[in-house]
């Protein structure tokens, strides 16, 4: 029940506002999620400006006037062009069976259980905490928004400890969507995380599928695109784990489904390329900026391919969906992206260092495995030999630009150090592995082309001797080859290996372990709303908000800013001193603090601890009023008046009490 309230999240919306501006078929399924995202990206600053609280029945009904704009539009635009150019007919589909589309669907489940399984199995329990560094600001943002009702960046600033920062920013678009559904059907915050991160694997196969059917590829070729998009280690697996980048996978995964109703360029249906695109911009731009980066290098090949002829279109029919689009993806673009100039300096400053040699960069793109100690042959090989079957065939020659470039941006930016390529890569902070997650889109169609440029092959040998082959058996070749990648011939299987690299974050360790969990819970029961509670910024007690809805001093791993001095800073460093400094008491006192929690768990074992937590068990003024294994919880003497009613006394110190 719970998956299936995050699906409907995810894709109920944009499916509703796709079918009103005439998208269709594959591209209209995969696209469901992209328009989604688009929709709560305008809606958060348009709603946040009206006053209109950030609830599932608004937004619900902000999709239905929105749809319904869309269809009228649709309606009035088709109309038009109809009685101008009556000659115009619709552009023409794929020529596709009922055997090809279930040959496409079988790919696609392929993919769909290929992806389910890898991050189930990964995760073991969609209960379990997600112990990378970036995990517990994004479950407070979607807590946060629940609780507030607002999901406009300028007033999240509290949980990165700018409270009066009113020119914060962090794209929010993912974390707005899983707030409707946050506390919902009985949606606790992990499971709310991790279904999600689910849900954003199982857009992959579809997305990939739909923009290999709308740019003529093959049936096999699509179908087995498909199934493999879900075997890449980089993506969308690594993500996952380092970090974890939830929006940023999000935004990647739904690139394909953008490409699939980029053909609508080239092929124009009255506004669902137009509307389709400006949309999916805004939702891109609202998950994460440096994704619109991604999209413009992805457009600007297809515009190549055109110019040099690999793609036909008709220049005085497009012309018009041509002008619409950038109109609508700067109008509904802009406005999402210009906010993100706050924090540009801070993501463009980010370094990090060089990870591979130039010779090894390059052997990492050719075989399709950024950042892998071992290479994925089984998958690497044939998608390199179908990057030039693409070639050689002319289909998708855009896609091959596209691979060139970032796969060389992505070598660069692992084994260079120039400001060139910082530079160029700093859109991605720098980062390795983000750009690395850019690479495996082109090994999905390259592998595709590959297994039905071979699939053709091995039939035309055998037809002489099996003259009554029928095309039933492409399909069972290419269920072969794409069972032998994905099982017993490389290392354990890309399921299994997919997995554990998942599994790296979900241990009962080392920032939050089931011990301080419930060592959360009790604060729960023994604080009132308003109250906070002190903490180190190191360990797991950043996570106490997320997970029981209890406000710590500090909210997230990077704490307060330093050059501030303020309240939370001061108390970290001299809380200990309580009985030395007046100013202490006073923090204490503004901040309405009553209890203070230290945790065994730390985010990194090099990173040191707070030193104003430090000795709490021989520092005057604070009482143990619980402990187990993982946690312990001290009553801070004479703070008791900083609430008035709701909150239980201090339990007597001992095992879990």
């Amino acid at each position: 029940m719970n998956v299936l309230l995050v699906l409907l999240a995810f894709w109920l919306p944009g499916l509703l506002f796709g079918a009103a501006i005439r998208l269709r078929g594959w591209t209209l399924a995969a696209a469901g999620p992209l328009l989604t995202f688009g929709l709560v990206a305008l809606g958060v600053p348009i709603l946040g400006k009206l006053g209109i609280r950030w609830s599932m029945l608004n937004v619900a009904l902000w999709t239905l006037v929105v749809s319904a704009a869309g269809f009228g539009l649709a309606f009035a635009v088709t109309r038009f062009t109809r009685r101008r150019h009556p000659d115009w007919t619709e552009p023409e589909r794929p020529e596709r069976s009922v055997r090809d589309h279930v040959l496409i669907g079988i790919g696609v489940a392929a993919g769909l259980g290929i992806g389910a399984v890898t991050f189930l199995r990964g995760v073991r329990s969609l209960n379990n905490v997600q112990q990378g560094w970036d995990a517990p600001f994004h479950a407070n943002l979607v807590r946060w928004i629940a609780e507030h009702g607002d999901a406009r960046p300028s007033t999240v600033g509290t949980i990165a400890n700018l409270p009066n920062q009113t020119n914060y920013f962090y794209p929010d678009t993912y974390h707005a969507l899983l707030a409707l559904v946050f506390g919902k059907g009985g949606l606790t915050m992990m499971p709310t995380l991790n279904l999600a991160a689910l849900v954003v694997v199982l857009t992959v196969p579809i997305g990939v599928a739909a923009m290999c059917h709308a740019w003529r590829m093959p049936p096999v070729a699509v179908a087995s695109a498909a199934a493999v998009s879900a075997c890449f280690t980089v993506f969308p697996y690594d993500s996952l784990w380092r970090g974890p980048l939830w929006p940023f996978v999000a935004g990647v995964a739904l690139v394909p489904a953008m490409l699939a109703v980029a053909r609508h360029l080239l092929e124009p249906r009255a506004i669902a390329g137009p509307v389709g695109i400006g949309v999916g911009v805004a939702g891109l731009a609202g998950l994460h900026t440096s994704v619109v980066f991604v999209v413009i290098v992805y457009f600007l090949m297809i515009l190549a391919a055109v110019l040099f002829k690999f793609e036909k279109i008709t220049w005085r029919r497009s012309m018009p969906s041509l002008v619409a689009t950038f109109v609508l993806a700067a109008a509904f673009g802009i406005p999402v992206v210009l906010p993100s100039l706050y924090n540009a300096g801070g993501v463009t400053s980010t370094y990090w260092a060089s990870e591979a040699t130039v010779s090894g960069a390059v052997g990492e793109t050719i075989t399709f495995s950024p950042m892998a100690s071992f290479p994925q042959w089984w998958i690497g090989i044939p998608a390199i030999i179908g990057v030039f079957l693409l070639v050689k065939h002319r289909r998708m020659m855009w896609m091959v630009g596209a691979y060139i470039v970032l796969g060389a941006l992505f070598a660069a930016t692992v084994s260079l150090e120039t400001d060139i390529v910082h530079l160029l890569s700093s859109p991605f902070y720098n980062d390795n592995w983000r750009v690395a997650a850019l690479v495996p889109l082109a090994g999905c169609v390259a592998f595709g082309e590959f297994v039905h440029t071979a699939s053709g092959w091995f039939t035309e040998k055998v037809r002489p001797r099996l003259p009554n082959l029928r095309p039933a058996t492409l399909t069972l070749v290419g269920v072969v080859l794409i069972a032998l990648v994905v099982g017993g011939l490389s290392r354990g299987g890309y399921v299994g290996r997919n997995a554990a690299r998942v599994h790296y974050a979900y241990n009962d360790s080392p920032t939050v372990s089931k011990d301080e969990e419930a060592a959360f819970g009790w604060l729960a029961a023994h604080t009132k709303p308003g109250e906070r509670v002190l903490n180190d910024r190191i360990d797991g007690s950043v996570w106490m908000y997320a997970l029981a809805g209890v406000m710590p001093t500090q909210w997230s791993f990077y704490g307060s800013d330093k050059g501030t001095n303020t309240d939370e800073q001061y108390l970290s460093v001299f809380a200990n001193d309580l009985g030395k400094y007046p100013r202490v008491r006073k923090a204490l006192t503004d901040l309405k603090v009553r209890y203070a929690f230290v945790g065994k768990g730390k985010v990194m074992a090099d990173r040191p601890n707070d030193v104003g937590l430090k000795n709490l068990d021989v520092t005057p003024g604070f009482k143990l009023v619980f402990r187990n294994a993982g946690a312990s919880i001290y009553e801070i003497e004479g703070q008791q008046g900083v609430v008035t009613s709701g909150a239980a006394p201090g339990s007597t110190a001992g095992n879990g009490q």
